[in-house]
């Protein structure tokens, strides 16, 4: 009986993204070979890129580089596969696309407030930071200051760097207590 391979068939943009992602995450792929198709079996190895026909990954490897998103250099029989600066831009708008605040078991009792001041001439930064913040469930206590009750740490941080935020335009703070917070409570669906 002959063996079948079934391959999850996925929207292009879905493995343009794998591949920027796992680019991202290493700064550059070196592959020990002249072959094309053995950068492709490297890739395959990780669980994300499994489930893609090798033909289906070289493609969108050639789309990539056409596009000028990564760069691919062949130096001493090694490959170098790259993100330029317009796939890193590319990358970094992936991860924060993907961005997700986890929900403990139990909370710690602890806000994470986030105040920001950012100039009318980053506008437009702005108002993305404030549609993002809402996005990862932050809730307003005022025009610039939004609440969560979540670790956020690292979200907030990355969101910084993103958008360029330096210290004094963006702020964090952790508080045990904000004052009258049942109503807070109530909308985040925690304890009373």
């Amino acid at each position: 009986m002959a063996k079948y391979k079934y391959y999850f068939k996925k929207p292009r943009s879905e493995i343009l993204k794998d591949i920027l992602k796992i680019l991202a995450a290493s700064t550059i792929v070196c592959v020990a070979s002249t072959s094309p198709y053995f950068t492709i079996s490297l890739l395959r190895k990780y669980k994300t890129f499994k489930k893609y026909k090798k033909k289906r990954i070289y493609d969108h490897f050639y789309k990539l580089r056409k596009q000028g998103l990564i760069e691919i250099n062949n130096k001493n029989h090694q490959i170098y596969i790259k993100l330029t600066e317009k796939g890193k831009k590319k990358a970094g708008w992936l991860q924060i696309n993907d961005l997700k605040i986890k929900r403990p078991k139990k909370w710690d009792k602890k806000w994470r407030i986030v105040m920001f001041d950012i100039s009318q001439l980053k506008k437009a930064h702005r108002e993305a930071f404030r549609g993002k913040l809402k996005e990862l469930g932050f809730i307003p206590l005022q025009k610039s200051v939004w609440v969560n009750p979540f670790k956020c740490c690292d979200e907030i941080n990355l969101l910084r760097d993103f958008f360029g935020l330096t210290e004094k335009e963006l702020i964090m703070v952790t508080a045990e207590d904000i004052g009258r917070d049942s109503q807070l409570k109530r909308d985040f669906k925690i304890e009373l």
